[in-house]
């Protein structure tokens, strides 16, 4: 969600106030009687400063998109980020000094009119006074929505109708490098709010089929039952994604935890997501311990054996992900 630029007070009423004395300064060289011209000048002075500044507030509001009208994977990203109901209120505050310029405008430009000329400064001098005190009012909200606008701005684009595997795993298990080897590139780096370190983002394409492939570093990394509030929401917002969740397993257990706390995890990850999971035992060139190995490898279902470093065995998970892909297409198109 891409948020405009937002300006400050001082700005805001500076573009007002000047674009007005620029407007009346074209009124000074017109042709209009001397006793109806001071209170032309005036009132197209407040005219403008309240057109000017209230179109730029609509145009805030209008380019930010209805939170709700979004999929749910988003709600919950700006809802971690910054605060949906935050964001609301904000939005709220501005659309409320738009219409308060709507009457300030109204009401200065009938009495301006029916004002003897000489009053007619003055009562321009109380508007603005008045339209002062209006965006100083909303100051705070506009300074909100700033925030938000450089929190926001690195958003992840998520393809919400590609089929999408989501990579679990404590850290240094080897996702990075299985999303590398399975995607072929480089993938995309995005800031994400559930996790300091940011997601992952590739695409496997094979014969026609896209495959989005997330990493979340630093997010699924512990057990369900440590995980936090804003944790736990991630969670939430990944399953509104995730077609498939890939689990990986560091055979070796070089990554610096055991096999039976990344089998705690596993249990803990199938309990929450009720879609299927593919189980992968990495870095199988470093194992040693083969018997203590296969004690996990038999407790899991249908596990898939690699090397993501050496390439051995993703052949495996491609084949893999590409059957689960025909599956949930043939469903899809079942149900229509």
């Amino acid at each position: 969600m891409i948020i405009p630029t937002v300006p400050t007070t001082d700005e805001l009423l500076d573009k007002g106030f000047r674009r007005a004395r620029k407007a009346a300064s074209l009124k000074r060289s017109s042709k209009i009687p001397g006793q109806k011209k001071a209170k032309v000048i005036e009132s197209t002075r407040v005219q403008t400063a309240c057109q000017v500044i209230r179109d730029r507030l609509k145009m805030i509001i209008q380019r930010i998109p209805d939170i709700e009208s979004l999929p749910e994977f988003y709600q919950d990203y700006i809802d971690v980020t910054v605060g949906v109901d935050e964001l609301k209120k904000s939005l709220g505050a501005l659309n409320w000094a738009v219409g308060i310029l709507n009457q300030l405008e109204s009401d200065y430009m009938t009495r301006i009119k029916r004002s003897k000329p000489s009053d007619a400064s003055r009562l321009r001098r109380e508007a603005f006074g008045r339209i002062s005190s209006v965006i100083k009012r909303i100051d705070g909200d506009l300074d909100f929505l700033d925030f938000a606008k450089n929190k926001l701005r690195n958003m992840p684009t998520v393809d919400l109708d590609a089929f999408t595997v989501v990579i679990a795993g404590f850290p240094n298990v080897g996702k990075s490098t299985l999303l590398r080897t399975l995607t072929g590139a480089e993938p995309e780096v995005a800031d994400y709010p559930f996790t300091t370190k940011g997601i992952q983002i590739g695409h496997l394409e094979r014969k026609w089929k896209r495959i989005q492939v997330i990493d979340t570093p630093g997010l699924l990394d512990r057990p369900v039952e440590d995980m936090n509030n804003i944790e736990l929401q991630a969670m939430v917002a990944l399953e509104n994604i995730a077609d498939v969740i890939m689990f990986i397993f560091d055979a070796s257990e070089t990554c610096g935890y055991t096999l039976e706390s990344q089998y705690s995890l596993y249990l803990g990850i199938r309990s929450v997501f009720d879609i299927p999971i593919v189980t992968v035992f990495n870095k199988m060139d470093l194992a040693e311990n083969v018997k203590y190995l296969e004690e996990y490898i038999n407790r899991v279902e249908d596990p898939l054996k690699v090397s993501a470093f050496e390439g051995r065995g993703v052949s495996k998970i491609i084949k893999k992900l590409e059957g689960l892909y025909e599956k949930e297409t043939r469903k899809a198109h079942d149900n229509v």
